[in-house]
Order: C-alpha cells, then sequence, then structure tokens
C-alpha cells in the first residue's frame, strides 16, 4: 500500500533487541522482590522494586506496538492464507515446544518451594501433562498445568494477528483508514496527551476488575492494553511521518517520564496509603506512554542504522527469549545453597543466564529440524531486504 513506508526502519529491530533483553535482569529481578515469581531468593525484598519499575510499565506495551508495526508491514502485501500459516509456525510451533521441553522445570521448582513438593522431577510430568490440579494455595488458587508462563507473549501475539488478518481480509482499507484518523487526531501534544488519556480509561474500567493473569481468558485488562498497543504499531506503520514526531517529542517525554517515575516514588515514601488514587492513576499512566515515545523516539533518532550485529541479534533474540527464563530459574536454584547475597548473586545470575541462553540458540540454530520449534526460519540463514528491516515477532 502507498501509505506503507518502505525506508530504512532498522530501529525497529533494535528497539526490539533491547526490549527482550531487557528480560533477562527484569526476570533476575522478580527473583529478588516481593512480587509474585515462580521461585523467591531467600533475600526478597523491596530495595529493587523501583528499579523494576523504570521499565515495568512500558516493556511489554514495546514489544507489541514493535510487533504490531512489524504485522502491518507483512499484510500491506495482502491478507494472504500463506502469511497466516507462517505466522501460525513461527508463533505456535516454539508455544508447543516451550510448554513440552522448557516451561516444566520452572513449574517443578515453583511446586518444591511454594507447596513443598517432594516427589521427583519425572513423577512431577506425569502430574504436569496430567493436568493435576492439587497445587493449590490457601486462598484457592491453584497452578494451572501444563503452562506457558514466560510464553504467554506467542498466543496473544498469535490472536491479535489472526484478528487483524480478519479485519483486512473484510476491510482491506481498514489500516489506512485508522492511519488517516490517526494522522489528524495525534497532532501537537495530543500526540502525548490522547493515549495517556486512554490509557487512564482502560485503566479506570478494567484494571481492578479483571486483574492480569496471562491465562488469555478473562484477561480483559490485558488485552484491552496489549492488543491497544498492537494495533497503535499496526496503525503507526501506515503512518511513516509518526516515527518523526515521536522523535521531535523524545526529549521531553523523557523528562516527563522520569519526572513520574522519581515523583511516584518520592511520594509513595512519603505518603504510603495515603497517596491519592487518582494521581497514583494520572502518573503511572503519564510514565507509561511517556517512556514509550522516549524509547521511540530516541531509537528513531539514534539506532536508524545498519550493524553486521543486527541480523544475528535480530534471529537470536526469540531463542534467547523462549530459553531465558528456565535457565534464571535452573541456576538460582543450583545457587541457593550458597546463600550469596543478592549484590553478589544477581549479576551471576544475569551474565550466567545471557550466557547459557546465547549457548542455547547456538546449539539449535545448527540444526535444521529444530530450528522452526525455537521460533527460527527453516533456511539456514535469512537476510532482510536491504530498503526495510522487519522484526518477526
Amino acid at each position: 500500500m502507498k501509505t506503507v513506508d518502505l525506508q530504512r526502519l532498522y530501529f525497529l529491530d533494535w528497539l526490539r533487541i533491547i526490549a527482550f533483553g531487557l528480560l533477562v535482569p527484569y526476570h533476575v529481578g522478580m527473583y529478588y522482590v516481593r512480587w509474585d515469581f515462580h521461585v523467591k531468593s531467600p533475600f526478597a525484598g523491596p530495595g529493587l522494586e523501583p528499579w523494576m519499575m523504570l521499565s515495568s510499565p512500558w516493556r511489554l506495551c514495546l514489544l507489541f506496538i514493535v510487533s504490531g508495526a512489524a504485522t502491518s508491514f507483512m499484510l500491506a502485501r495482502g491478507a494472504s492464507g500463506a502469511l497466516l500459516r507462517s505466522r501460525t509456525r513461527r508463533l505456535l510451533l516454539p508455544l508447543v515446544c516451550g510448554m513440552v521441553l522448557i516451561v516444566p522445570p520452572q513449574s517443578y521448582f515453583e511446586v518444591v518451594q511454594k507447596y513443598a513438593y517432594a516427589g521427583s522431577y519425572l513423577d512431577f510430568l506425569g502430574l504436569y501433562f496430567s493436568g493435576y490440579k492439587g497445587f493449590c494455595a490457601s486462598a484457592g488458587h491453584c497452578l494451572i498445568l501444563p503452562t506457558w508462563n514466560h510464553l504467554w507473549f506467542l498466543p496473544y501475539l498469535w490472536v491479535y494477528t489472526l484478528v487483524l488478518w480478519s479485519l483486512l481480509k473484510l476491510r482491506p482499507n481498514a489500516l489506512d483508514a485508522l492511519a488517516r484518523v490517526a494522522n489528524r487526531a495525534l497532532q501537537g501534544a495530543w500526540l502525548i496527551l490522547l493515549p495517556i488519556a486512554a490509557i487512564i480509561v482502560v485503566r479506570l474500567a478494567l484494571y481492578a476488575r479483571f486483574p492480569t493473569t496471562h491465562a488469555f481468558f478473562g484477561d480483559w485488562f490485558a488485552h484491552a492494553m496489549y492488543a491497544g498497543m498492537f494495533v497503535a504499531g499496526a496503525v503507526f506503520a501506515r503512518l511513516p511521518g509518526i516515527w518523526t514526531r515521536l522523535a521531535d517529542w523524545r526529549w521531553p517525554a523523557f523528562l516527563a517520564a522520569f519526572a513520574c517515575w522519581a515523583g511516584g516514588w518520592a511520594l509513595m515514601a512519603s505518603l504510603g496509603a495515603q497517596f491519592p488514587s487518582p494521581v497514583r492513576l494520572v502518573m503511572y499512566a503519564s510514565f507509561q506512554w511517556t517512556a514509550l515515545v522516549a524509547a521511540i523516539g530516541f531509537a528513531r533518532r539514534h539506532l536508524n542504522a545498519d550493524h553486521r550485529w543486527r541480523q544475528q541479534l535480530t534471529e537470536a533474540v526469540f531463542p534467547v527469549y523462549i530459553f531465558h527464563q528456565t535457565w534464571i530459574i535452573l541456576l538460582s536454584q543450583a545457587l541457593l545453597p550458597l546463600r550469596w547475597l543478592s549484590a553478589v548473586e544477581g549479576p551471576v545470575l544475569i551474565a550466567a543466564t545471557f550466557a547459557l541462553s546465547w549457548a542455547s540458540y547456538e546449539a539449535v540454530r545448527r540444526v535444521g529440524w529444530l530450528r522452526p520449534w525455537f521460533g527460527l526460519s527453516s533456511a539456514s540463514s535469512q537476510r532482510s531486504p536491504p530498503h526495510l528491516s522487519i522484526p518477526t515477532v
């Protein structure tokens, strides 16, 4: 379609690489904070939580924006059945592989720590694949087995892609029509204010009623947020001037995001439970969107160039994403008897997780029949077109 920008968009690849790369330190951090996670360090506490919140509100939204833009580029050639079959293989084969091979060790150590399970790993696998429902907390919440854990992103992205594909089959010009509306609406400061207002409305309407579960069904707040970001990315791909507008707002957005983050934590520390909910909501929504604008804007301004590492990193992030959380949990439990302080253990976990996840990628990429099961193309190598760099997940 004529509205699709065919200029160099390498910055989208770099954003995807960076956003997935942040998953490793973030999920290592989840081991040390008070928030719910599969396993917890004996030294878990509140110390890291403000720093975790530097990326938590916007990192996944960024991935859905980039994925929406990538999907829009692909659909610009038409909503063909071949494209949908390709996306299904690319997303659902790794999901099945992950649920069967990669995720079970995470659930095993979770039930060992949280439910004092004393059986062997092989015994647990029998429970895992039979859908055992007996691992329940006192509040009645039961662990769902089998599970996709951190791979929830894949079914969500596949469903959003399917819905967008279906829409464009019925209304081929729907994204272009939305792009024209967005072009008129997102002028000047409205580029900042309108999305913040939309996030506030979504949070007011759905957040308390439908807490995020990543279980797909009934996860309405997460769907409203992530599907909204996915559609935003798809529309942005049909509105090429938006990338320059976002770059123009990068510094004001960065300063606003920092002010919201720092101010929010200062008010939390001083007011505690007396921190007014409406103020907290506005500051959170403002931080979420301005951080996204800053990330995209700075990437557009400074990372819109190719590099010899880009192609391999673009390929590697998907397998690394699949492997990383299992390596974090296995390594954390192996180090547990040493009782290292988190300041020592944390950096070791991050470095070792990156190293082992990369080694896992190097292993699977060399075996042709394994490649599709870990999100890689079946070809031994793949190059992006010289005029356009399109992230594939």
